[in-house]
């Protein structure tokens, strides 16, 4: 029997329909043999990080099970952003989507291209808050997602949805 793994990422975007390439990328997961969408975070509104002159961010957390590597899983991810026309100009830039992995079972992978835990996840409240949503107990550098969550500055990260029904899996069932 193949193991399941237990990944979680990040999912945002600022231009175009974002919640639609959110959708998108969930469907797409949900749809392959080797991965199932376990959970979906509310869509949150926050602001940019990093690079400050462009709009605001929509992002959420997805709990993710599959039987996928960590850097299978990478080239999902990058090969959807691509199907999405994701572009990669500017660090911090504008984008349709964006998919980072956060966590993965509870192993730490430091490849080219990949590290996870996310580097940064810890910092960033627009990650933490739809991550802490789905999955408050789980550990990163030693401590629980929702006292990281506690510990960074949340202005201007608005949930903009009740729970994860923004989501509905696509009509064919498993």
């Amino acid at each position: 029997m193949m193991r399941l793994h237990d990944a979680f990422l990040c999912l945002g975007g600022n231009i175009g329909a974002p919640d639609e390439a959110m959708r998108a990328v969930l469907d797409a997961m949900d749809a392959r043999e080797d991965c199932a969408v376990a959970a979906v975070s509310s869509l949150y509104r926050t602001p940019p990080w990093g690079k400050l002159d462009q709009p605001d961010f929509l992002n959420a957390a997805a709990h993710i099970r599959t039987s996928l590597e960590p850097q299978e899983l990478l080239e999902v991810c990058l090969e959807l952003e691509r199907s999405l026309k994701r572009v990669r100009g500017e660090r911090w830039g504008p984008r349709v989507i964006d998919i980072d992995i956060l966590l993965y079972d509870t192993r730490s992978v430091d490849l080219p291209g990949l590290v996870v835990p996310h580097p940064r996840m810890s910092e960033r409240a627009f990650v933490l808050a739809p991550l802490a949503e789905i999955a408050p107990e789980r550990l990163v550098a030693g401590a629980r997602v929702d006292a990281l969550l506690d510990r960074v500055d949340r202005t201007g990260v608005t949930k903009i949805t009740e729970d994860g029904g923004w989501w509905a899996p696509m009509a064919e069932e498993r």
